[in-house]
């Protein structure tokens, strides 16, 4: 039987002949394979190592293949995003891109704020740096421009009420470069004259001046950026405004100041309280808190006791100390005058007594007026009204008094005008308040001259009414020295104590 060639090639064979000497008969040897044999395994290892080959690298297309899902995950956004690059146009809404990462934009922040209160519109523009410390614009650190009657002063003409703003708008634009426009925000913040507007008035005005600016103004608009403000966000600017002048933001909470602003339809009051003081803070029946803030400033979280007085600002408190009695003549009002008050939609009747104005009788109906001798108040400390005072401490024995107290301080003459800040006590108001209420109406525009005359029946009456306010309403010590103050120093400057700083330090940060 024939034997297969593997058995063949494997199989040991007898040499039949004898060998060289050295060697023995019978030593067994292995057959050499054949050229052909040799070539059929060459090929055979050459086909075998082109297998491990295709096995261990891929080809493209198999990768491809095996990867096409995550492949197609990243690919399509790629290119939906390159098509709509593709597609913007070349330049920016105010010039070209290059601009827009030009140093002087990198380093300059604007912001236009108009602030709309019930006794006139006033626009301030900032610029700030990248550490939102503010910097000079030619030689000031603010454009401040005003003018009169406020918004709430066109209720009939919504349209009117917006064109009312277009001078200072062009001011305010002039004052940023022309390159920055489209980037910096205009806010409008309208205070307590539009607050107390009937009906749909004041959204109807707001949604006139929305259109005014969107159409008629190359700066950066928002519909949520023209908006009647809260009593407590303008409180809260305010304070912001001041510590931030001052240099305080940062620092602990007992080295704040705390404010009172006196505008012409509501009445402020803001300071920083300790969190034990904060926890203490009444609740609304839905849980949340009626009078605290918490405000991260400068790496600092504080909490701010903010409340807001709607109708005892010094405009809006004339007409409710006009109104506790409007059927007898008013001990508040100077002797000679007998003529109405307007304020708002209403008109009341405001004729002097006979014998003129008297401090001592004014101020009970002043006392009426806040409701003082009215509180039901006494499980806590509290205000006029029934309003609990955010329980006094460090950050409101340092008070800065702002707005209309400075303004009948220097009417009155016990301010210099000049003046940017002045240290004055309660009492300054009610000494004051004597010389005008012995005065007549005729009398009065030589003895008070920096009175404007449409103020001055009602002088003896707002000097009244800010004595009563600061020590009846708020229970401040009548000798307690407290800070007027106009404007604050900053970096060799004076600055607007005003809330649109504070406005204006919101809305750059929430750009950044």
């Amino acid at each position: 039987m024939r034997r297969s060639n593997e058995e063949e090639e494997l199989e040991p064979v007898q040499e039949t002949q004898s060998l060289k000497p050295g060697g023995g008969n019978g030593q067994i040897r292995y057959r050499s394979p054949s050229a052909a044999e040799l070539l059929d395994a060459q090929q055979q290892v050459q086909m075998e190592k082109a297998l491990k080959r295709n096995r261990q690298q891929e080809s493209w297309p198999d990768k491809i293949q095996k990867w096409r899902g995550p492949i197609l995950l990243v690919s399509v956004p790629l290119l939906l995003i390159s098509f709509v690059l593709f597609l913007m146009p070349a330049s920016s809404p105010s010039g070209s891109i290059s601009r827009k990462f030009s140093p002087d934009f990198l380093s300059k922040r604007y912001a236009v704020i108009f602030d709309a209160g019930s006794s006139g519109s006033r626009v301030h523009v900032f610029c700030f740096n990248q550490q939102l410390d503010l910097v000079p614009m030619g030689q000031d650190l603010e454009l401040f421009l005003q003018r009169k009657p406020g918004l709430s002063g066109y209720a009939k003409d919504p349209e009117a009420a917006a064109n009312s703003l277009s001078d200072l708008l062009e001011k305010a634009e002039a004052a940023v470069p022309k390159e920055l426009r489209y980037n910096t925000p205009v806010r409008v913040g309208a205070t307590a004259g539009l607050r107390q507007l009937e009906g749909d008035t004041s959204d109807r005005i707001l949604q006139a001046v929305r259109d005014f600016l969107k159409n008629k103004s190359s700066l950066k608009s928002q519909a949520d950026w023209v908006t009647v403000l809260d009593g407590t966000q303008e409180g809260a600017y305010q304070w912001v405004t001041i510590n931030y002048l001052l240099g305080n933001l940062g620092k602990k909470y007992s080295s704040t100041v705390g404010v009172v602003d006196l505008g012409g339809g509501s009445v402020q009051m803001a300071y920083a309280i300790s969190e034990s003081d904060a926890a203490k803070a009444p609740k609304l029946s839905d849980g949340e808190d009626s009078y605290v803030q918490q405000m991260y400033l400068k790496g600092r979280k504080y909490y701010l006791y903010v409340h807001s007085y709607l109708h005892y600002g010094l405009l809006a408190a004339r007409a409710e100390i006009l109104k506790v009695d409007q059927e007898v003549d008013n001990p508040c009002i100077l002797a000679g005058y007998n003529g109405s008050y307007k304020y708002g939609q209403a008109v009341y009747r405001a004729s002097a007594l006979p014998s003129g104005s008297s401090l001592s009788r004014c101020r009970e109906v002043a006392i009426k007026a806040l409701k003082i001798n009215e509180s039901s108040c006494t499980h806590m400390k509290c205000t006029f009204g029934d309003v609990w005072n955010g329980g006094g401490g460090d950050g409101q024995k340092n008070l800065f008094v702002a707005s209309f107290f400075f303004d009948r301080a220097a009417e009155a003459g016990f301010v210099d005008p000049s003046l940017a800040v002045a240290k004055v006590h309660p009492a300054d108001f009610e000494d004051a308040a004597k010389r005008a209420c012995q005065t007549s109406l005729e009398e009065g525009s030589s003895a008070f001259p920096r009175v404007e005359p449409e103020n001055l029946p009602y002088l003896c009456m707002d000097l009244v009414y800010q004595f009563t306010l600061l020590v009846d309403g708020f229970g401040l010590d009548p000798w307690q020295e407290i800070t007027l103050v106009k404007k604050v120093k900053y970096q060799n400057s004076l600055v607007e104590a005003a809330w649109p700083l504070g406005s204006a330090i919101e809305v750059v940060s929430s750009l950044v």
